[in-house]
């Protein structure tokens, strides 16, 4: 049996592992809360507390990792409010303890942010131009894990993440003067970022870069008009304007690479 290593069980992370358990696959999933410990044991997943730092990792990593084939890194850099660490220094804490372990396939959850907010029509061989801190710190990320010769790495960019319970229309409703009501929106459902995780895993799609958003590029204000309307949420008010700012992320080569049929085309 595959064993899998899922680094973060969180929004994506606890689901995923749920749904890798019941296509049989033996999962060892990390929380730094120890009062997630016991729920994540009652999923029938393994779990470990591991507190990933700047400098120093917890003593249990070394477990979390042995006897997996499989990692998965899914924790991203914690760039917001204030908060200014180094997440490259964090993987690069890690690397040495997955070169040591049975780890040979690395799928590392990144972000369309490593690509910046520029005019075009984005794939996979658009250049990188992060203009976010979190953007660029992933794009070093990416080049470190894709570099090392120890195990393989699939890089996965996903869009905005959605699902049952997150929607950015929640935070919108009701506000004023919203600004680029004509940009394409870029979001993919958990759903998705689910079947998409697993469909690398099945086809043993190894040394690739996808891009992962849903092939639905409305602008801001539809989308997000239409949604609250379905929502019975006060109707966010875009700011009047006629130019268009934002990137449209095309999954093309991921849709024809793995065959993929997006299970929430339209969000």
């Amino acid at each position: 049996m595959t064993q899998i290593s899922i680094l973060g069980c969180g929004w994506l992370g606890l689901p995923l592992a749920k749904s890798l358990l019941q296509n049989g696959f033996s999962i060892k999933g990390s929380t730094t809360s120890l009062e997630k410990m016991s729920p994540l044991q009652s999923e029938g997943i393994t779990p470990f507390l591991v507190r990933l730092e700047e400098h120093q990792i917890s003593e249990s990593i070394a477990d979390f990792l042995a006897n997996s084939q499989i990692l998965i890194i899914n924790i991203p850099p914690k760039l917001r409010g204030g908060s200014t660490e180094n997440f490259v220094a964090k993987i690069t804490t890690l690397l040495p303890f997955i070169e040591n372990s049975t780890i040979e396939k690395v799928l590392f959850v990144s972000s369309t942010s490593v690509y910046g907010d520029d005019n075009d029509l984005v794939t996979e061989d658009s250049p990188l131009n992060p203009d976010t801190e979190g953007g660029r710190q992933l794009a070093i990320v990416e080049n470190v894990l894709q570099k090392n010769r120890h195990f393989q790495t699939t890089i996965l960019r996903f869009g905005g993440l959605i699902g049952e319970d997150r929607n950015p229309v929640r935070f919108l409703s009701g506000k004023e003067n919203i600004e680029n009501p004509n940009a394409p929106i870029n979001l993919i459902h958990q759903d998705d970022c689910i079947g998409i995780i697993e469909k690398i895993i099945a086809l043993n799609s190894w040394d690739e870069t996808y891009n992962a958003v849903a092939p639905f590029h409305p602008t801001r204000q539809e989308y997000y008009t239409q949604k609250a309307t379905e929502l019975n949420l006060a109707l966010p008010k875009f700011a009047a304007s006629n130019t268009v700012t934002g990137k449209t992320i095309l999954s093309d080569y991921l849709i024809k690479s793995l065959q993929y049929r997006f299970i929430k085309p339209r969000l």
